[in-house]
């Protein structure tokens, strides 16, 4: 049975590898998770005289220095004073010299935003008109890389090393106490230990360069390094550091002091090393909640201890069922997981996946946002792979538990068969034993005379043999050590045998067959879930990309063509006399923030005439925003205007003008437009 089981193994392992491969391969350098909305000047923008300044306007807020802001001439030269000012954390602004002469400037940026991704990109914008220009503008990209390759891999490490960690001493406490005693179970443990840190100092170290200049020379800079760690990631990394110096305790008592404990015992450490755990438990994971997703946008008090509930379901349930799955296949012969062991983790593994799902259809809606952020954005499609997996495994998961059930009930059956075979077997012993000692009785007469004869010979021959018998003593000596060392030897052997045809017992119980290969298939879609989460918190939520794209910007920080102003003709006819002409609206820039309306109403020969009343209302539908009432200023015959106009989202509006030609005559007419 183990030689068919061991190949079959091994291919799941490879494809899962593969599986595991192809995400990591296209998973990319981190995406940008603050999106630029706003640019002043926009992209493409041709500018009659050069501004004063430069401004950015980001989804959330960023973080720069002297660098991160940069603008430049045609021949590449800065022209900014580099030092950018901010507000609020979302808008930059730097200063440009004066009296730039006419041609095309190109606009870079590179950020760290409030989730600690970095962020990159460039424009151009022209004054007076296009011109030539040296400054390549593609490629520009942070966090990308031989640094950013690696520092992924950290990522992808530490995730996994939090879920053997914490699932591991979670099966041990919660379903197998006497786990802690069996050694391929320890070293599960301790392995997730070890690539948490490991990856975490990784992650540390490459923080400053991975967000900076990509540069390997930079990631022992110890000056950057101390600005790292004034940063709210660094300071998740140290925190990180400080809460496995604690898990470390935990684990030596897990596999010192409690494993040598009595069940009695163990019961009375048992609560205080699961508070303690779950205190170390809910800080790792909150070193996560803290500085990433979670920490900015919608309800962000709300959501990171959302995030600590669902990183350590995910853990509890994956790392769980990979301890599961290595002390079934690796564990030793003497010491079988037991069946109500494997039934106490399937109720924690269903508790665990309610907490999924309540939970990730909470942060499913923060980071979405819409339906069709599901299909039309990276993160949504993700998602949608990962629910998917979800729901494969937790059916994978319904056949292990039909066989733990079928192996619960077989247990008590085997015990009692077991049971008949000893006392079958102790009832042969004696029955031997009455029937030996009968014939030894008989026989010991005989060898009693025999001994007499053999008594008086022996004094004729004893002066004789007196030196062989010395010598065959020295022989026997000699020959002591060799016979213990085979004797030694041989009790391996046997003992190698035992374990080999107790082994063979235990996996020739097709319930417990069963339970290995549905588990094996369960730790197999876990390490792809594994995988495309940690893709996820890496990729841009669906809602900051949607909101990007309705500000005509992409996440990499290209924009749409600016627009300038705006100029929209609506026909009316209030059905009175000189009740038919035609509204003009003016909307300058056309852009997210303040605006200049302009309204001139004209009758159809194209003369301008004044009317008792015009309103104007702006709105957009698909945000349901407004409608926005804007009360314009007669100016003159036929004109009205209102400045300072704030247009809050870039999209499509709708632009509603009321208009009223008498006491009872008026009518709304409207045009949509896109603005931003």
């Amino acid at each position: 049975m183990t030689q068919t089981i061991a190949p079959r193994v091994r291919t799941l392992v490879l494809l899962l590898l593969a599986a595991a491969c192809a995400l990591l391969a296209g998973a990319g350098p981190a995406s940008a998770h603050a999106a630029l909305t706003g640019s002043d000047p926009r992209e493409g923008a041709v500018v009659d005289k050069a501004p004063a300044q430069v401004s950015l306007t980001f989804s959330e807020s960023v973080s720069m220095d002297d660098d991160s802001l940069r603008v430049l001439d045609p021949k590449g030269k800065r022209v900014d004073d580099g030092k950018p000012s901010g507000t609020g954390g979302t808008a930059y602004s730097v200063k440009l010299h004066a009296g730039l002469p006419d041609g095309t400037y190109t606009v870079t940026y590179q950020v760290v935003s409030a989730d600690s991704h970095p962020v990159s990109g460039a424009y151009t914008f022209s004054v007076g008109a296009p011109s030539e220009t040296s400054v390549t503008v593609s490629g520009q990209g942070a966090g990308g890389g031989f640094v950013g390759g690696l520092y992924g891999v950290g990522r992808y490490v530490s995730y996994a090393g939090f879920a053997v960690l914490v699932g591991g001493a979670a099966f041990v406490l919660a379903c197998w106490p006497r786990g802690s005693g069996v050694r391929v179970v320890q070293r599960f443990v301790v392995s997730g230990w070890l690539s948490l840190t490991a990856a975490t100092l990784l992650l540390l170290l490459l923080r400053g360069s991975y967000t900076s200049s990509g540069k390997v020379a930079d990631v022992f800079d110890l000056g950057l390094l101390g600005d790292v760690l004034q940063t709210k990631a660094g300071a998740a990394l140290v925190s990180r550091l400080l809460l496995l110096a604690a898990a470390a305790l935990f684990i030596a008592v897990l596999f010192g002091a409690y494993d040598k404990r009595e069940d009695e015992e163990k019961r009375d450490l048992t609560f205080g090393l699961a508070v303690g755990g779950s205190v170390v438990a809910v800080g790792l994971a909150a070193t996560w909640a803290m500085s990433e997703h979670a920490s900015v946008g919608l309800q962000a008090g709300l959501a990171m201890p959302v995030d600590v509930v669902h990183l350590i379901a995910v853990a509890t349930w994956l790392g769980g069922l990979t301890a599961l799955l290595v002390a079934l296949y690796r564990g030793p012969a003497d010491t079988p997981v037991p069946a109500l062991a494997v039934s106490r983790f399937s109720r924690v593994a269903f508790g665990s996946v309610i907490a999924l799902v309540v939970t990730g259809t909470y942060q499913s809606w923060r980071q979405l946002g819409s339906w069709t952020a599901f299909t039309d954005t990276r993160y949504g499609q993700l998602l949608l792979v990962k629910i998917g997996l979800v729901a494969v495994l937790v059916g994978v998961a319904y056949f292990s538990r039909r066989w733990t059930a079928q192996l619960a009930e077989a247990t008590p059956a085997a015990a009692g068969a077991a049971a008949a075979r000893r006392g079958e077997k102790g009832a042969g012993k004696a029955s031997t034993k009455a029937s030996g000692n009968a014939s030894s009785k008989t026989g010991t007469k005989a060898s009693g005379n025999a001994k007499v004869a053999e008594k008086e010979s022996g004094t004729t021959k004893r002066s004789g043999t007196a030196k062989e018998s010395g010598a065959a003593k020295e022989s026997v000596a000699a020959k002591g050590t060799g016979g213990s060392q085979r004797a030694a030897q041989l009790a391996r052997q046997r003992a190698a045998v035992d374990a080999a045809r107790q082994k063979r017992q235990r996996d020739a119980d097709p319930n417990r067959f069963g339970l290995r290969r549905s588990v094996l298939a369960e730790a197999g879609i876990a390490v792809v879930l594994l995988v495309v989460t940690t893709v996820l918190t890496q990729t841009e939520p669906g809602r900051t990309e949607e909101e990007a794209k309705a500000a005509g910007t992409s996440s990499a920080g290209s924009s749409a063509p600016a627009t300038g102003a705006v100029t929209l003709d609506m026909p009316f006819d209030t059905g009175s006399q000189n009740g038919k002409g035609v509204v003009r609206v003016e909307l300058d820039p056309a852009r997210v923030g303040a605006n200049d309306l302009h309204l001139y109403v004209e009758r159809p020969d194209g003369t301008a005439f004044d009317i008792p009343e015009v309103k104007v209302a702006l709105t957009q539908k698909a945000k349901n925003i407004g409608p926005l009432p804007v009360a314009p200023d007669h100016i003159t015959t036929g004109h009205w205007s209102a400045s300072g106009v704030q247009i809050p989202m870039a999209g499509d509006w709708e632009v509603a003008v009321t208009v009223r030609t008498s006491d009872i005559d008026q009518i709304t007419i409207s045009k949509n437009t896109q603005i931003g």
